[in-house]
């Protein structure tokens, strides 16, 4: 499966963006779905994931009351909802999606998207 992210781009803090993360080539609906992102000098960290009927959700402490994580099966898409921004959510966000239960670790997702980069000023 191919993954597609865009939304990305500059905000003000508490500002808000939705990223879309677009599935091609596969049924999207067998894939658990996750967010990461990774800002500069940092390493790659969890946001949010989804389970495959968008049931389930988790999220990590830095983003949870703030970032909300969906997904529509029909429109083979899945969105991260970012409110309330702050400068160090400024990162590249990326997202993945696996066949495994969804998690918090990179490793157990198969596909990632390119990624899109979300600027935060103060």
């Amino acid at each position: 499966v191919q993954l597609q992210a865009s939304g990305g781009g500059l905000v003000q803090a508490e500002g808000s963006l939705r990223l879309s993360c677009a599935a091609s080539g596969g049924t999207f609906s067998a894939y658990s779905m996750g967010w990461f992102r990774q800002a500069p000098g940092k390493e790659r960290e969890f946001v949010a994931a989804i389970g495959r009927s968008g049931g389930s959700t988790y999220y990590a402490t830095s983003v949870k009351g703030r970032f909300t994580i969906s997904r529509d099966n029909a429109k083979n898409t899945g969105y991260l909802q970012m409110n309330s921004l702050k400068p160090e959510d400024a990162a590249v966000y990326y997202c993945a999606a696996g066949t495994r239960f969804y998690s918090t670790i990179s490793g157990a997702y198969d596909y990632w998207g390119q990624g899109t980069q979300v600027t935060v000023s103060s």
